[in-house]
């Protein structure tokens, strides 16, 4: 009897740190296939699953779509590369405890044959070796959002503590697939405002090529406050700004949105990049909070002469390419953010044909592994290295530089980048 007992315990133990474990997992994933992928991973290790799903309700309340995991490429355990989908109405495991608001067991086929009436066919109909299986419905509120399901390829019965266990998982997973519904929701608001405020397209100019790439971040699926933006002036001149608004989501977006269309502004009154950075300085002071941290880069260019001037707030410094000199950043001093207590200055340049400038936002060198003035070596580095051929052409440009300043490191910024190109002569 002591030694029963004392199994009991170290069983119940291990359920309580296992749920533990699975609780810390779920609130670290973040978009729904990050939960599937941890609910796969704990029924396979805690209650020895051999195949799970998940399926949440459609807004119509009357199916039920299974979810992949987050793996790319993944098929998930019904063996379908895409979701599937199974009505409410059906006889399935995961119909029943959704209709039923309750743990669906069957711990043999006799069972499951006697509970549906006829053995569970099409969706999960591949996995022919199944001998037993739990439906367990996830509740928020009360009410149905989806549900779990387990299977063995043994006949398995689930005992009263395992149940209880089961009961515990599922509502966790629950509010892990309602937060991450949440956040999922968020983040496509975000990005979709994000992106409705940057250019569809960039001016074609006969003596000037342009080209941009905004990377999103994807591991914690947030866009930010980054953005660019390029217009004509009245007088033909070109207008340019890089900007990153700090944050995540939709009010990094949204304050994104005011920096930009502020700018703009400011601009079409009097676009000398000293007079609007220090426009947007007064508004930035007037409207924003205080701790809201954004940086901008602004230059004007006259597209056919390749003079222009530019003023700094506190952005990374823009990179330098030429054919005929080495690669290299802007030694001119950045400046502070916006709304910073500053006499805001700019600078007169002129890009020669043949040669590139590239703006971008600090994501392109910085990141938890490298600092910003590594990474700022490392950029002029990769620059050096790009083939005439790419550094002739900003559309592949771009490519290169995110893609060799990006490898072997975790994303966890947006990323922009800018070129302007003025291309040699004709011989």
């Amino acid at each position: 009897m002591r030694g029963r007992l004392t199994e009991q315990l170290s069983a119940a133990a291990l359920r309580t740190a296992r749920l533990q474990q699975a609780t810390s997992m779920l609130a670290e994933a973040l978009t729904v296939s990050q939960v599937v992928q941890v609910i796969t991973e704990v029924g396979r290790s805690a209650i020895g699953a051999d195949y799970s799903a998940v399926a949440l309700l459609d807004d119509d309340k009357l199916r039920l779509s299974i979810v992949t995991p987050s793996q790319p490429g993944a098929e998930d355990d019904a063996g379908h590369a895409a979701p599937a989908e199974i009505k409410v109405g059906d006889q399935t495991v995961m119909s029943i405890a959704v209709r039923e608001g309750r743990p669906f067991l069957a711990e043999h086929p006799d069972s499951l044959r006697l509970q549906l009436g006829r053995d569970e066919k099409g969706l999960f109909a591949r996995h022919t070796e199944e001998r037993a299986w739990v439906g367990l419905p996830l509740l928020a509120a009360g009410a149905p959002i989806g549900a779990l399901r387990f299977s063995f390829t043994r006949p398995r019965e689930i005992t009263e503590e395992e149940r209880v266990f089961l009961e515990a998982l599922a509502g966790q997973c629950a509010l892990a697939v309602e937060r991450a519904l949440l956040f999922e929701r968020e983040h496509k608001t975000a990005e979709e405002l994000q992106r409705s405020l940057l250019p569809s397209d960039l001016p074609q100019l006969p003596g000037m090529v342009l080209a941009a790439r905004y990377n999103p971040a994807t591991r914690h699926v947030q866009v930010g406050g980054d953005w660019y933006d390029v217009f004509r002036l009245p007088d033909d001149r070109l207008a340019i700004a890089v900007g990153d608004v700090m944050g995540k989501g939709v009010l990094a977006a949204a304050g994104m949105g005011r920096v930009r269309n502020a700018l703009r502004a400011l601009a079409l009154n009097d676009p000398s990049p000293a007079a609007v950075l220090s426009g947007l300085d007064r508004l930035f002071s007037a409207t924003e909070d205080e701790e809201q941290f954004t940086t901008v880069t602004y230059a004007v260019i006259d597209p056919e002469t390749g003079r222009g001037a530019f003023s700094n707030a506190g952005h990374p410094p823009a990179l330098l390419i030429s054919p005929d000199a080495p690669a290299k950043v802007s030694e001119e001093e950045a400046g502070t953010p916006l709304g910073w207590p500053s006499e805001r200055e700019q600078t007169s340049f002129s890009i020669e044909t043949g040669n590139t400038v590239v703006f971008y936002s600090d994501g392109l060198v910085e990141n938890r592994r490298r600092g910003v003035h590594a990474g700022l070596e490392e950029l002029v580095a990769v620059a050096e290295d790009a083939p005439t051929e790419v550094v002739g052409d900003p559309e592949r440009l771009v490519d290169f530089l995110v893609d060799r300043m990006l490898a072997g490191y975790e994303q966890v910024d947006d990323v922009t980048v800018l070129a302007l190109h003025v291309p040699p002569e004709p011989a």
